[in-house]
């Protein structure tokens, strides 16, 4: 059976070089076509949102010769008021049978029927970037700028292809080497994942993070410079710390059963109290086993040199630390009271979703809606000796690789809730520690609901069970953790400083999961729920 030629309803006595200058194709474009397709996008981040319309804010050419490609920035804006700002490349083609997943418009210019694509899937255009940056004068002064690092040179173009499937950006993979991220979701400011990785990479030699390379960035009309992508060092790795330690976790858990333990005779920790791995009960290494808190400690000693070298600037004011005062204290309290509210009223929308122990803990929350809000509005900079500094941001074993028993970090774009302004205000580094014990908590408890027919005991014996877990593994990562910052004079505040601004990251992460949780899974609104009740009731 034959197969029908693709016609196109839309024809354009253009060439493709100035295709974007025809004001006929812009209004096809911009409104019958582009939000049909950007909404189906992994990386689109407006789904729970309603698209006003699209404007094509700027665009560009990459272009070697002949070949012509367009880097656009799309403003998308929202029916809420509020807008987005994407990074699409593409790309003509007129091979019927190619990138059928990936067209964004079938269309007819100058006579010769294909379609617009996005030009990531062209082996063509990745060459012609990967030549860019391989390529780039030392200063580029041009309006779309390249750039390389020394260590960079003499590399020439072998092959390349797509690295994994993500949610917010777009990442391929060059001579089996190199990974460059295409940021989808752009801001009018450097991204922080290439200002921070080439600050760790270049400026400070920090190993437990891609090595930086190159980047392309782009001037707007403003004078702001934009990153449209990050060329970064690829890390061989087996896995990322979230799964290792799933199975990890999984282990432990399956240990019960086998040795036959009894989870209410099991010694507890007091919670976030540094501890020394001599410090662990022989019972709970017999149970858990010594190889995982070993681990812990590998990771505290990364996490603590992150810290280390981002607080050790004194040249770069985007980096050099700094003190608490009442700006930051005005700013935090703002954000943290507008979460709040945020996540009460989903909890009051979906109370209907929840049952049981999750249900209970739901309505201990909002019957201490007061208190939780007075713990956010507590915070008084002038009680806090410590300092803040540049951090990671959105720090969980997600964004952290694995290879030979050590940990690679990755990722600093920080929350993706925020505005880039506040991904680079300078936090306390608990701030990022809680997020970690935050994912320590998701991990433990993802391992519960994952197995639910595997452990032979009761739900109310395995949640005791993954509360003694995580305060063993929480106490040994801040007993290696504080001993490294302190001993490398990074002023992270006295005990009782850090104990509170743990704290209050901790129940600020937890508050940020229940609005996500609520709205995507509830079933899992028990570990946030679980995580906030340890804060409010002890």
């Amino acid at each position: 059976m034959s197969k029908e030629p693709t016609i196109s309803k839309y024809n354009f006595d253009v060439p493709w070089e100035n295709l974007l200058e025809n004001k006929d194709f812009l209004k096809v474009f911009l409104s019958d076509v582009l939000e049909q397709y950007i909404v189906k996008q992994r990386w689109y981040g407006g789904k729970s949102s309603k698209i006003k319309y699209i404007e094509l804010s700027e665009y560009f050419r990459i272009q070697q010769n002949d070949e012509v490609y367009f880097g656009l920035i799309l403003e998308v804006d929202f029916i809420e008021a509020f807008y987005h700002h994407y990074f699409i490349p593409i790309a003509f083609v007129s091979d019927e049978n190619f990138a059928k997943k990936d067209r964004i418009l079938p269309v007819s210019i100058k006579n010769q029927e294909g379609f617009i694509i996005d030009a990531v899937n062209l082996e063509s255009f990745r060459k012609l970037v990967f030549e860019r940056i391989a390529n780039a004068e030392a200063i580029d002064k041009t309006k779309v700028q390249y750039h390389k690092s020394d260590l960079f040179s003499n590399i020439t173009y072998e092959s390349s292809g797509f690295l994994g499937l993500e949610q917010s950006n777009t990442s391929l993979i060059f001579n089996e080497k190199y990974v460059l991220k295409f940021f989808r979701r752009i801001f009018s400011n450097k991204n922080p994942d290439y200002e921070m990785n080439r600050f760790l990479t270049e400026r400070k030699d920090f190993k437990n993070t891609p090595k930086y390379f190159g980047s392309i960035n782009f001037i707007q009309k403003e004078k702001d410079l934009v990153t449209i992508a990050v060329m970064q060092e690829l890390i061989p790795n087996e896995g990322d710390a979230w799964q290792i330690f799933l199975k990890e976790i999984d282990k432990v858990f399956s240990t019960l059963k086998e040795k036959n333990i009894d989870i209410n005779n099991l010694p507890e920790p007091e919670l976030y109290q540094r501890l020394r791995i001599h410090d662990i009960p022989h019972r709970i290494i017999d149970w858990a086993g010594l190889n995982l808190f070993l681990k812990l400690k590998v990771l505290a000693k990364r996490t603590a040199e992150m810290h280390i070298n981002l607080g050790s600037e004194f040249e770069d004011t985007a980096f050099t630390p700094t003190h608490f005062n009442g700006d930051y204290e005005v700013w935090l309290k703002n954000r943290m009271i507008y979460q709040f509210q945020n996540r009460l009223n989903i909890i009051e929308n979906n109370l209907h979703k929840l049952d049981g122990y999750s249900l209970e803990m739901a309505k201990d929350l909002l019957s201490k809606k007061s208190l939780i809000r007075s713990k956010f509005l507590n915070f008084d900079w002038k009680k806090l000796k410590g300092e803040r500094i540049r951090i990671h941001g959105d720090y969980h074993l997600g964004q952290i690789l694995v290879q030979e028993n050590d940990f690679y970090i990755l990722d600093f774009e920080g929350e993706p809730e925020s505005t880039i302004r506040d991904r680079q205000v300078k936090q306390p580094p608990m701030k990022d520690v809680a997020g970690l014990f935050r994912s320590f908590h998701y991990a433990i408890y993802a391992t519960i609901f994952n197995n639910k027919d595997k452990y032979n005991y009761s739900q109310e014996e395995l949640f005791k069970a993954a509360e003694l877990l995580y305060g063993y593994f929480t106490g040994v990562f801040l007993g290696t953790y504080v001993f490294k910052v302190q001993q490398a004079n990074l002023n992270i505040g006295y005990s009782q400083e850090r104990n509170f601004i743990l704290e209050y990251c901790l129940l600020e992460k937890a508050v940020y999961e229940l609005g996500y949780e609520l709205n995507s899974r509830p079933s899992w609104a028990v570990i946030p729920l679980k995580g906030i009740s340890n804060l409010i009731n002890n």
